[in-house]
């Protein structure tokens, strides 16, 4: 098995941090299967039909953005199962937290390259004071995130090489629901169904901040990517 990490700066900044593992046999460690005994055909059933059920879960907030990609919340040993039918090649990953070791084990067992663009999420609450009253004004996500990091991002996205791929942060929701919302301004969209698409998923949670940054989200600079390995077309 062999590791590659690669990290690529602007700045001085880290924009994106690859991390490339070469596949090796994958072991079936789930299936416990006693070759040597006759089936309890019954009992076999049961339990197979149990599995079954329990194999195949989508991690929260699946979906199928387009040909080869995909997003979802953060999947975890639950999800792998269904993960590994979608034989994924990527998964760009939009948290600054480091990427669990069951999900690089997980990762190293089927071949896959992770890239992370460490985007940092909403602070819960800043105290303000005014006064004598003191006002909690929520921070949202991607205020002071510069848009180089999103277009590195979409760069990955859209190379067919890196597909199948999986976006995914926490839940799913608003730097999964930012990042598709670009990648939908450069395939034309009309902001109204951007929107409706975003609110989809954040629902209650949705934000304005999130909603002026795809609007104002310039995504011009990626027009050269009409090339053989961006088959989405803007």
């Amino acid at each position: 098995m062999k590791l590659e990490v690669e990290e690529r700066q602007e700045g001085g900044d880290e924009m994106c941090r690859s991390i490339e593992v070469v596949s090796s046999t994958f072991a079936a460690k789930h299936c416990d299967f006693d070759f040597a005994s006759p089936p309890s055909a019954a009992k076999d059933d049961a339990e197979g039909d149990c599995h079954a059920e329990d194999s195949f879960i989508p991690p929260l907030n699946f979906a199928m953005v387009d040909n080869g990609i995909f997003r979802s919340g953060f999947p975890d040993f639950a999800n792998f199962s269904f993960l590994q039918t979608l034989g994924l090649r990527s998964i760009v990953y939009l948290c600054p937290e480091p990427y669990p070791e069951a999900n690089m084990e997980f990762l190293k067992s089927n071949g896959i390259k992770l890239f992370q663009f460490g985007i940092e999420g909403y602070k819960p609450f800043s105290d303000h004071i005014l006064g004598s009253q003191n006002f909690y004004i929520m921070l949202e996500p991607f205020v002071n995130i510069p848009d180089n990091m999103i277009h590195e991002a979409l760069k990955v996205v859209l190379d067919v090489r890196n597909h199948p791929v999986l976006i995914h942060c926490k839940r799913g929701k608003h730097r999964t629901g930012c990042l598709v919302g670009c990648l939908r301004k450069f395939q034309s969209w009309c902001l109204t169904s951007v929107f409706d698409e975003y609110q989809r998923f954040a629902a209650a949670k949705a934000r304005v901040s999130d909603q002026r940054f795809m609007e104002l989200f310039d995504v011009s600079s990626l027009k050269h990517l009409h090339h053989c390995n961006s088959p989405i077309r803007g």
